[in-house]
């Protein structure tokens, strides 16, 4: 790798703010917010909104979309268009 062109790469706390879980990784994200760690040292403190422990499709949360319906509703609501249609 060139020296000096790539962003720091250094231990970062990610936690999620909606469940409070936290995890530890490396990263080049940067945040003035600082979480002390269970191993004793200081690490920057990024929160997101969504992580595995959040997300709809890791936690089986996830809704499933009934186009099938969607479609059939349409019908009822509009009828179907006529072969050839109007030109």
């Amino acid at each position: 790798m060139k020296p000096g062109i790539h962003p720091d790469y250094h231990p970062v706390v990610f936690r999620d703010s909606s469940t409070g879980d936290a995890f530890l990784t490396r990263s080049t994200a940067t945040s003035e917010r600082t979480v002390e760690w269970p191993d004793g040292h200081t690490y920057p403190l990024v929160v997101v909104d969504i992580s595995a422990w959040s997300h709809p499709f890791w936690t089986g949360n996830q809704r499933i979309v009934d186009s099938a319906g969607q479609v059939e509703k349409f019908h009822r609501r509009y009828g179907q268009r006529k072969a050839g249609g109007a030109r």
